[in-house]
């Protein structure tokens, strides 16, 4: 039997999510209708839509990623570094890039699901932001260390990074509504005096 090694258990948790992600995408094919029906019911608020998606492309490409740089480190596969005029372009720069894309289509209104019925607009740049990040918080340690740490030591920070920021997106999603409740209620008080003495 082969070693463990950590791209197994992202190889394994990209398929279960892409199985997820296609049983959304293909919709009422087969029995993925049940599926798509408790979708659209727990994810009817158009923002928490997007934070699903969001989340979904941020660990399906921090998995993904993961996969790759393990696979060309080890020499397996077709996959190799991209290098221009012999620079190694570090896929942070692809990340970066998608981020700046993202964040002016929405200065611009696109993707934020203002005067459109369509949800597409919105998953598809929630998606992209996600990928972004993925790829962005990847060699975080690179840009936090200026240097090519990510198989040393101090590469363990992109990780953390990754978890930090993973563990922000799904407290946000799951616990939104309770946070904003919970912060009106502190903010009660407040309120009620404001209304007093005006």
């Amino acid at each position: 039997m082969g070693t463990f090694h950590p791209a197994h258990i992202a190889l394994v948790v990209f398929g279960v999510l892409l199985v997820i992600f296609l049983a959304l995408a293909l919709g009422n094919r087969g029995g993925w209708s049940r599926v798509r029906e408790l979708y659209r019911e727990h994810f009817s608020e158009r923002h928490r839509d997007r934070q699903f998606v969001a989340a979904l492309a941020f660990f399906l490409s921090f998995a993904v990623v993961r996969l790759l740089t393990h696979s060309i480190r080890a020499g397996r596969g077709p996959f190799h570094n991209v290098e221009v005029g012999g620079r190694h372009i570090h896929h942070l720069v692809w990340g970066i890039l998608l981020l700046l894309t993202v964040g002016y289509a929405w200065l611009l209104q696109i993707g934020t699901d203002k005067g459109t019925r369509s949800r597409w607009p919105g998953r598809t740049m929630s998606f992209l932001y996600g990928v972004g990040a993925a790829l962005t918080l990847d060699e975080f340690a690179l840009w936090l260390n200026l240097s090519d740490v990510y198989w040393e030591r101090q590469g363990r920070a992109s990780i953390d990074a990754v978890v930090l920021f993973g563990a922000l997106l799904f407290i946000g999603l799951l616990g939104g509504r309770f946070f904003h409740l919970i912060a009106q209620e502190a903010l009660r008080p407040v309120r009620r005096r404001v209304l007093i003495n005006r």
